[in-house]
This record gives C-alpha cells, sequence and structure tokens, in this order.
C-alpha cells in the first residue's frame, strides 16, 4: 500500500545495564577466541549475537520489564556443561536470549533492574575469554541497534 509506514513497537528500545559492574553494557572486542560483535566469523560460520562483558559469579538483571519464558540452551554439549544454561525472554516487542545466564527463575515477570541469574563460569570453559553474556536475538538479527 503507498504511503504505509509500519513502525515497530521497539523503535528508540535501548537495554538497561545486563551485569552487576557493567553499567554502560561495554562489549566483548577482541581476545584469543574471537571477537564479540555480531557477524564475527567463528570458523565457517557467523556470531549470531552481541556479547555484554560480565564476570564470572556476577549478578545478571532485566534490562527493562520483561517476561521469563523458560531455558535457552547454547550448545547442549556435555563438553560446555559449567556454561550451557540461559534464558528466553520477552519485553518491549522485543524477543531475545541471554546465554552464560543461570537463571534464578524461567517463568513469571520481572521489572526493569532486577536480578534475573547469575553469569556462569566462562573462564573454566574458554580461559582467557573476556567473559560475557551473549544476547541474541530470537530471529538472529542484530541485537547491536538496542545497545
Amino acid at each position: 500500500m503507498p504511503g504505509l509506514t509500519v513502525v515497530c513497537l521497539c523503535d528508540g528500545v535501548k537495554f538497561g545495564q545486563l551485569c552487576n559492574g557493567n553499567p554502560t553494557n561495554s562489549r566483548r572486542t577482541s581476545d584469543r577466541w574471537g571477537q564479540g560483535h555480531y557477524g564475527a566469523r567463528r570458523g565457517n560460520r557467523e556470531h549470531k549475537g552481541l556479547d555484554i562483558k560480565c564476570s564470572d559469579g556476577s549478578a545478571v538483571y532485566a534490562p527493562f520489564d520483561v517476561t521469563l519464558n523458560g531455558r535457552a540452551i547454547p550448545y547442549g554439549d556435555p563438553n560446555k556443561a559449567a556454561i550451557d544454561n540461559g534464558i528466553n525472554l520477552r519485553g518491549k516487542g522485543l524477543c531475545f536470549k541471554l546465554f552464560y545466564v543461570s537463571p534464578d527463575r524461567t517463568s513469571g515477570s520481572v521489572r526493569k533492574g532486577q536480578r534475573i541469574g547469575t553469569m556462569l563460569p566462562m573462564q573454566s570453559v574458554y580461559p582467557g575469554i573476556t567473559s560475557h553474556v551473549h544476547v541474541q536475538m530470537c530471529d538472529r538479527s542484530n541485537p547491536t541497534r538496542y545497545f
């Protein structure tokens, strides 16, 4: 239809603080394991998320009012069991996942800034990596504009 404008409810949405100790959501840049930006090379595939720095054991917070929609399992690999956990979330018109987080619970609603889990021990699986929460949109689109 000519003149039709589609507006996403998520236009202008910005993530609040995800991790204790990182109030500005600074991103993982480059380390011996690679880079943390969306589209970074991972061997023969592309990284489909954005890595936000978070120290092992830190509290992880809701970036805005969200609904918790169950676990998100990044690998399903027993060799990575120490960090193979996460959570599915919805809020502000967005559907996204946070990987490497042990959720406090996996259902219900949470307000912006409330604790939703604990950062898992990335160093036990990837020694020397910049520990981080991996933010991945449910449709695997680029989440960078929300930060």
